[in-house]
């Protein structure tokens, strides 16, 4: 009798860990708060069900989780033709995200293959219908064409591009030494327009220089003076002796027509004008 009772006891056993635990385990389904459970019965489409503890009918109903994180997607690089007829390689990064799970599983097969085709198409005609300067200097731009055209035809598959970066150009080394040169003779420009300016400036500091001493010769002194000191610091072998005209004009002999110092060559002399006429 106890035998009989422990052979029921150990079938009941086998039957429920065989059968039924399997069964109600399938009954169970969990969802997390980042997912979305879309509901199938007898393969038709009910509704999506929420984050949280779920109860479905084994083998009747079927639940696909779809994750509706933001997620990053690499667009390989592409070797495009632009405008302007240079070829260039450009990658980029898409960043997209579910935000309707019933229509990215049901309208389109994998919508993350689906994406990255048509990201890959929708760089090369916009980079292709574009110049280099254009590309390079409006970076943003393309990336927001890039964008808009991308969501606008995921639209369908309920998926949202958030972002569009174009992460490399490569160029072809003839092109980047064309663009150096270009570069430097850029730069050259600039330094002679600058080196320019400042001769002009310092030609009319200078012309305003001139005439202020013209108006007082004591000036035109203390500045001679002032460069007999500054020659004087450094370390030449040059003696520099200045002899002011006062002085001359006071040894000068003879008349005020024809004067002459020391009865040798005639030596002319300014004639006095204090007031720099």
């Amino acid at each position: 009798m106890v035998s009989a009772l422990m052979s029921s006891l150990l079938c009941l056993g086998i039957f429920f860990f065989l059968f039924l635990l399997p069964l109600i385990t399938s009954m169970i389904v969990i969802i997390f708060e980042f997912e979305r459970g879309v509901l199938f019965r007898l393969g038709k489409y009910v509704r999506v069900l929420d984050p949280g503890l779920k109860i479905v009918i084994p083998i009747v109903d079927k639940v696909v989780k779809i994750d509706i994180r933001e997620r990053p997607l690499q667009v390989p690089p592409q070797e495009i033709i632009t405008r302007d007829n240079v070829t260039v390689k450009v990658n980029a990064v898409v960043y997209f995200k579910v935000y309707d799970a019933e229509k990215a599983f049901i309208e389109v097969s994998d919508y993350y293959e689906a994406v990255s085709q048509l990201a890959q198409t929708t760089l090369r005609n916009v980079v292709g219908q574009s110049e280099l300067d254009h590309i390079l200097t409006k970076r943003e731009d393309i990336n927001e064409q890039i964008r808009e055209i991308v969501d606008e035809h995921t639209v369908r598959w309920g998926v949202k591009i958030t972002l569009v970066e174009i992460k490399d150009i490569e160029l072809p080394s003839e092109m980047q030494r064309a663009m150096a040169r270009q570069a430097e003779a850029e730069r050259e420009r600039r330094a002679k327009i600058i080196h320019a300016e400042g001769e002009y400036q310092a030609a009319k500091k200078l012309t305003e220089a001139a005439a202020i001493m013209a108006q007082n010769p004591v000036a035109l002194q203390l500045r001679f003076l002032q460069v007999i000191q500054d020659v004087s610091i450094e370390n030449a072998s040059t003696i520099i002796l200045p002899i002011p005209i006062e002085l001359l004009r006071f040894l000068n002999l003879g008349n005020n027509t024809g004067n002459t110092i020391g009865g040798g060559n005639a030596i002319k002399l300014p004639p006095e004008n204090p007031k720099g006429e």
